[in-house]
């Protein structure tokens, strides 16, 4: 060998070159197995990706939003035997070099100045194309890709339980390190900061400072005080992947309506994850939370807010309401969020053929037991720092 011929000036770090991960590959390539069995059974020639949460289950992780939030940057055109990227020249190396490296899709580009809804209408001229969008004369068929991201399978459960620790961690040191007097804007900059480092993209966040919650269910956060109690709540995004949880903390003797309020909500939240179970009908499982609500003296409580969300790849992808017949089977994440008065509770759920799974369970935070149908379920409790 010739030495003289190797350039050494300019030597590429570890972190340029891509590690190949065997288990995403694989199921990149099941995922692709699904949609080429789907275009056989329809006669479609190809199908269509823009919107976000198909993208990022399609690529197992990838993300076609720049900055993980805002504008989309590439578009997918999927055939029987090939999976293509459609982007522009501005795109082409963050997503080839870092989002999908070495993970079999191929390229199709135009410069940035061009738009790139011109090179998807090329890309289905002549065709038919199915879509999750409906643009460009293409057949919508979005609802048929929801079926196909539900129920969740081993590789995204796996990274559904990174993330429900990693958000339930942050939101208790979040709260844990809570002073009389920081605003609600602070507290959610420290969490979004805790988040952000571990690699999930923040969707949501409530800061809910002395009692707000019950008047704004919705509340998010502004340059409020927080004088005595905080209930913290927020939804992620890892890996395409969402999860949610909240917790409170009273920075005194808890306020007595506090206090009232946070039992049945707690036994709301029990009840509503104990009966999400495989091959149960939304309704079923509402109709025994909405008997929790009237047993406990808070009827009208259900009707200031909804109280669940399916999380997966897309939040809130399927509606839940009271008379819903969603079917529930093993692999659906919930995050039940019933809120009495000023209190929000808050825990992300696996349905399991057996018992459900609490992703969001932490055993550094205070819990209450209770019990349903004889079962005992954990529920996180009321953290109390007195000064």
């Amino acid at each position: 060998m010739n030495l003289s011929s190797i350039d050494l000036s300019d030597p590429r770090s570890s972190s340029e070159f891509a590690v190949q991960d065997l288990d995403r590959m694989a199921e990149i390539d099941r995922r692709h197995a699904l949609i080429r069995e789907f275009l056989a059974r329809e006669n479609y020639s190809a199908l269509l990706i823009q919107h976000p949460a198909n993208f990022a289950w399609f690529t197992a992780g990838a993300s076609n939003q720049r900055g993980g939030t805002t504008g989309l940057s590439a578009a997918l055109f999927v055939t029987p035997d090939a999976r293509v990227i459609a982007c522009s020249n501005a795109d082409t190396s963050q997503i080839f070099e870092v989002d999908v490296a070495g993970l079999g899709f191929q390229l199709k580009e135009r410069p940035w100045s061009e738009l790139r809804s011109v090179m998807v209408a090329d890309l289905c001229r002549g065709r038919r194309v199915a879509s999750d969008t409906g643009v460009h004369q293409t057949n919508d068929q979005s609802q048929m890709l929801t079926g196909m991201r539900l129920p969740l399978l081993r590789y995204d459960i796996e990274h559904l339980r990174r993330a429900g620790q990693i958000l339930a961690r942050a939101i208790e040191a979040t709260a844990r390190g809570l002073t009389p007097g920081r605003t609600e804007t602070e507290i959610a900059g420290e969490l979004s900061h805790r988040l952000l480092k571990q690699g999930m993209t923040p969707e949501r966040i409530q800061i809910l400072a002395d009692g707000r919650g019950r008047r704004f269910r919705y509340w998010n956060f502004d340059q409020s005080p927080v004088q005595r109690d905080c209930t913290i709540s927020a939804v992620g995004r890892y890996r395409g992947l969402h999860v949610g949880a909240a917790r409170t903390v009273s920075l005194e003797d808890p306020a007595p309506d506090l206090l009232t309020a946070y039992e049945p909500a707690a036994m709301i939240a029990a009840t509503g994850m104990y009966f999400s179970q495989a091959n149960w009908e939304f309704f079923e499982i509402w109709n025994r939370v909405r008997r929790i609500y009237e047993k406990t003296g808070v009827a009208s409580e259900w009707h200031q807010a909804d109280i669940a969300d399916v999380v997966e790849y897309e939040f809130g992808s399927i509606p839940l309401m009271p008379r819903g017949e969603y079917r529930l089977s093993e692999g659906v994440p919930l995050f039940w969020h019933p809120s009495v008065g000023p209190v929000l509770m808050g825990d992300t759920i696996l349905v399991h053929d057996g018992p459900m799974e609490i992703l969001t369970a932490s055993p550094d935070w205070p819990t209450l037991c209770i019990s349903v149908k004889g079962t005992n379920i954990t529920v996180p409790a009321m953290l109390v720092i007195k000064p």
